[in-house]
This record gives C-alpha cells, sequence and structure tokens, in this order.
C-alpha cells in the first residue's frame, strides 16, 4: 500500500514514544548544541563591535572567555546528542525486526504462501536498517530546527521586526518550502529503488540456492549476466539519486546565499534611514548565516528521506497487513475427541480446489486419504491446523469449529508433517527440541526411535550435536523427513496429520514408519496423506480425492 511520506513520518514517530525521554534529552542537547555554534560567530562580532569601539556591553574578556566555554560545550553536546539518537535508533531497529517477525508469523502461512523470500529478507534486514536514518537523523533534527530557528528569529527580531520576517523567511525557505519542492520532484524514486534492490536479493538468494542446478546444466554464464544487469540497473538508480541529491544541495546553498545577501542589504538600508546602529548591521547579519545549520539538515533530508520513507512504507506494509486466519484466544480447552470435515469447499484465488468433501475421524483411528498430486490433499490437511480459513462447510475437532478454538490449543492437539521438513541451521537436538523445548534426552531417543531415525543420528561424529547444514542440505531427503517425523512424535499430540510422510522413504524405512505408526494406534488418531496405495495398508478407513472431489 503507497503512504504518504506525512503518514509514514507520524506511524514511525509513534513507535518512539516508549522512549519519549531519551528523545526529549536528545533535542534539548541538539538545541544546546547548535546555540553554542552560533552563539560563537555571534560573540565573534560583539569583539569586532568591541575593537571598532562600539559599546555594546561585552568586553573582549568576557567574549574570549564565552567563545572558550561554547566551543567545548558544542563538543559535549554534540555527542550527547548523537548518542541519545543512536541509542533510540537501535533500540527501536530491534523493537521494529520483534514486530515484522511477530506478523510474519501471524501471517503465515495462508498470506505468505508465495511471497518472495528475498524480498522479505530484504525488508527485515536492509529496509528495517534503513529506518536508522530516521531515528537517529530526522525526528530530533525536525526539532531542533523548530526551536532553533524560533529562537533565532526573535534574536533577530530584536534588533528590527524586518530583518525577523526575513529570517523568518529564510528559515522557512530552506527548512520547509525546499524539502517539500525535492519530495515531490523525487516522486517514487525511492520506492521504485527499495522495489529493485529487494527483487535483486531474491535473485541472489534464488541463486545461490541453485547454484547446483546451474552448474550442472551450464547456466552459470546466463546466470551471471542476469545478475550483473540487475545490478547495473540498480547502481544506475542509486547514481541518478544521488545527482538530484547533488542537485539539490547546490540549490539550497544558492537560496541562503541569496538570504544571507537580501539580509546585508537590508540591514544596511536601515542603517543608511537611521533605524538602526552599525551593531545592528553586523549581528544579525552574522547570526543568520550562523544559523542555517540545522534547516540545511533538514533541507537534505527531502532526498535521503525518499528512501527512508520508501523502506518505512514496505516495513508497515507488513505490519499492517491483516492476516488470513486470525489467532484466536480467550475461548475455553478442548479435549481431542474426533475430528472431521463437513460439505467442506475451498478455492485458492478463485481456483476451487476442495469440492464438497466430507470426513469423519474417529479417535484412535487411521484414516487415509489417497489421490494424485495437486487433488486438494494437503489443502485438507492445512484446514484441520487452521492455516486457511474453510470458505464453505466446517472442519470440526471434538464437534467444535476450529474457527472458534484457541489456537495455541489446536496446536497441541494436532501434529503436522509436510512433504518438505525444514531444519534450521543448528544442531540435530535443537531441530528435534523445536517440537518441545523441554523434551529430555530420553524424550528426544524415543521419538527418534519411533521415526526410525535414531541409529543413523548415532552413527554421526557428533550424534545428536551433529550441527545441520543450512536448509539441511547435510542430510538427504529421506533423513529429513524422518526427523520431522521424530518432531511429530515428540510432539505427542492426539491427532497426527502426515502429508505423504513416505514419499522420500525407500520401501524398507516405509515399513518401519508405517509400522510404528500401526503400534501407536491406540493413542493416536492418524490421518495418512498419500499417493501410494501402500502407504494406505494401516488404515482403517481410505478416501480418495480426484479433482477436489472424495470418494
Amino acid at each position: 500500500m503507497k503512504r504518504s511520506g506525512t503518514k509514514v513520518m507520524l506511524r514511525l514517530i509513534g513507535l518512539v514514544k516508549p522512549l519519549t525521554g531519551w528523545m526529549i534529552l536528545a533535542i534539548l542537547m541538539g538545541l544546546a548544541g547548535h546555540l553554542c555554534a552560533s552563539g560563537i560567530t555571534v560573540l565573534g562580532g560583539y569583539a569586532v563591535l568591541e575593537l571598532l569601539q562600539v559599546r555594546v556591553g561585552i568586553g573582549l574578556a568576557a567574549v574570549f572567555a564565552g567563545v572558550s566555554i561554547f566551543a567545548v560545550l558544542r563538543g559535549l553536546l554534540r555527542y550527547g546528542e548523537q548518542s541519545c539518537n543512536h541509542y533510540i535508533a537501535f533500540k527501536l531497529l530491534a523493537l521494529l525486526r520483534d514486530q515484522v517477525f511477530s506478523a510474519l508469523r501471524r501471517l503465515c502461512p495462508a498470506k505468505l504462501e508465495g511471497r518472495d523470500r528475498g524480498d522479505l529478507i530484504a525488508v527485515i534486514t536492509s529496509d528495517i536498517e534503513l529506518l536508522e536514518v530516521f531515528y537517529a537523523h530526522t525526528i530530533s533534527p525536525i526539532a531542533i530546527a523548530i526551536l532553533f530557528s524560533l529562537i533565532s528569529s526573535l534574536y533577530i527580531s530584536s534588533f528590527h521586526p524586518l530583518l525577523g520576517g526575513i529570517a523568518v523567511a529564510a528559515y522557512l525557505t530552506v527548512g520547509l518550502l525546499i524539502p517539500l519542492l525535492i519530495s515531490k520532484m523525487s516522486g517514487a524514486d525511492g520506492m521504485h529503488f527499495r522495489t529493485k534492490s529487494g527483487e535483486l536479493s531474491s535473485f541472489v538468494l534464488d541463486s545461490l540456492r541453485g547454484l547446483d542446478q546451474t552448474i550442472q546444466y551450464g547456466a552459470g554464464e546466463s546466470r551471471q549476466e542476469q545478475m550483473k544487469e540487475k545490478s547495473n540497473a540498480l547502481s544506475l538508480d542509486e547514481a541518478r539519486m544521488k545527482r538530484v541529491a547533488g542537485r539539490n544541495l547546490a540549490m539550497t546553498n544558492t537560496i541562503i546565499l541569496l538570504f544571507d545577501l537580501v539580509m546585508l542589504c537590508s540591514c544596511a538600508l536601515l542603517y543608511q534611514s537611521g533605524e538602526i546602529g552599525f551593531a545592528g548591521v553586523l549581528l544579525p547579519t552574522l547570526a543568520l548565516m550562523s544559523s542555517f545549520g540545522p534547516v540545511v539538515a533538514l533541507a537534505n533530508l527531502g532526498s535521503t528521506l525518499q528512501n527512508t520513507f520508501a523502506a518505512g512504507n514496505r516495513v508497515l506494509d507488513i505490519l499492517e497487513e491483516t492476516p488470513v486466519v486470525e489467532e484466536i484466544v480467550g475461548r475455553e480447552p478442548v479435549q481431542f475427541s474426533k475430528a472431521a470435515a463437513e460439505n467442506v469447499s475451498f478455492s485458492y484465488g478463485g481456483q476451487p480446489v476442495l469440492s464438497d468433501i466430507s470426513v469423519e475421524i474417529p479417535k484412535n483411528s487411521v484414516i487415509g486419504i489417497v489421490g494424485r498430486s495437486g487433488s486438494g490433499k494437503s489443502t485438507l490437511l492445512k484446514l484441520f491446523m487452521h492455516f486457511w480459513k474453510v470458505q464453505q462447510g466446517r472442519v470440526k475437532i471434538s464437534n467444535v469449529n476450529v474457527d472458534v478454538i484457541n489456537t495455541d490449543n489446536l496446536r497441541k492437539m494436532e501434529g503436522f508433517v509436510t512433504q518438505q521438513t525444514h531444519l534450521f541451521h543448528d544442531s540435530i537436538r535443537s531441530n528435534l527440541r523445536i517440537a518441545k523445548l523441554d523434551a529430555t534426552d530420553e524424550e528426544l531417543v524415543e521419538a527418534c526411535k519411533k521415526a526410525s531415525i535414531h541409529d543413523f543420528i548415532l552413527s554421526l561424529p557428533q550424534g545428536y550435536d551433529t550441527p545441520v547444514e543450512e536448509l539441511g542440505d547435510s542430510l538427504s531427503g529421506g533423513e529429513r523427513q524422518r526427523i520431522g517425523l521424530a518432531r511429530a512424535f515428540l510432539h505427542d499430540a492426539p491427532l497426527l496429520l502426515l502429508d505423504e510422510p513416505t514419499s522420500n522413504l525407500d520401501s524398507l524405512n516405509e515399513a518401519v514408519i508405517l509400522r510404528s505408526l500401526h503400534n501407536q494406534r491406540k493413542d493416536k488418531t492418524v490421518v495418512l496423506v498419500s499417493h501410494r496405495q501402500s502407504t494406505m495398508r494401516i488404515a482403517d478407513t481410505v478416501y480418495s480425492v480426484e479433482d477436489g472431489r472424495m470418494s
């Protein structure tokens, strides 16, 4: 969703609320620091007046002492301001990453199926990292610029109202009008750049995952050329944005010089007319010349914030996206007694997948669902897991619609094994304990024996502490699948949903797994989905699904 820069800014500022005290401290130190910096120049003007014997009530000794104090304070206050801003930024970036990850959990799996993983990685990493610019170099500078401009305008107005009006016009032009103009001229450049950056990240990730196939079929040069083209296109976009930023800086500096000239000429005319003295010429001019630092920072933000707001917009898209299935809390717990699907119909994007499906799943039974790939078998299991909302009909656990069962309660009652078991870049022991964090070693061993994977694990150099490579590439498909089954056994849910649990197993291991499932039928209710007829030999009842219809 495309949001205006203002909406993105207000939404991001709202996240600062827990750190309001630190933000106020950063603003006050930044304001004091800029006043010290400008004060050094203004005190220099008082020194010149004193040397010219224009009495202004400040002696040279006081001027030099003031300059020394302001110089030291400027350094200390600048350091303090930056420290506060970066503390706020890194705290909030950690908070944002936590919120984005929580949002992805809420959206998964329905909203994330088919989503570009590389683009999501870009959001979590580079997009959130870019927001450091906003929190560390935007919020407090804006507040500092407003307060500093107000104080400077009041000081300059003390010499003559006209001079104060010129100062106000200068600050508004440089700090407000120019950033708005730059933002409008930049248009959607920032969003375009962030989108292209996400696409490149996705392409790189995809290329790394498919490196073996790329080498196998000799497509390396072609893939490399595509990556080069995408990188060059992104570099051209970045170069164009930098040229625009340089042009904007030149325009800002030109306008500042023009206002300095207008201030000097106005002071000269007022001096000639006798409305102000020589001090009224020198001091307001010096005050204006030395006071553009905060508003120049705002002017420069006009181009840099395009990227930042684009990143913020992408982050907010995830945070504000509505899940297909909301997490259910606050309901009475349900004890498993049976499960059923009643006249269930379901479509993906208007494409029918299931049509008027009904299945009875009695307690302690093994129900087989057989059918060719794409017939809707896996979708039915996902509906039992409440990954998707049933569009027509009802899916029930213990005569209660899954739509009203606490999500945590439902997850404890169900164990789900998919065709593709994901293994994390961690030890085998840690990968198993995903299913039960407090599992004992004895429980791990028992679950692995049931899944016919225990002996294999012991044959590894470090046994259960053997590290698994990223995406589980150090293990075969059958080994990963058996670890997935071991997870399900360790989870020890009364209802076990198995989606092609033996598809990557040889006939011997398949027989071992099926025998283990058969032996547990006193304590477990199993729904066994497969396209293999051999897998159905332990089933009490077998349903056949073809083209979304059951027979």
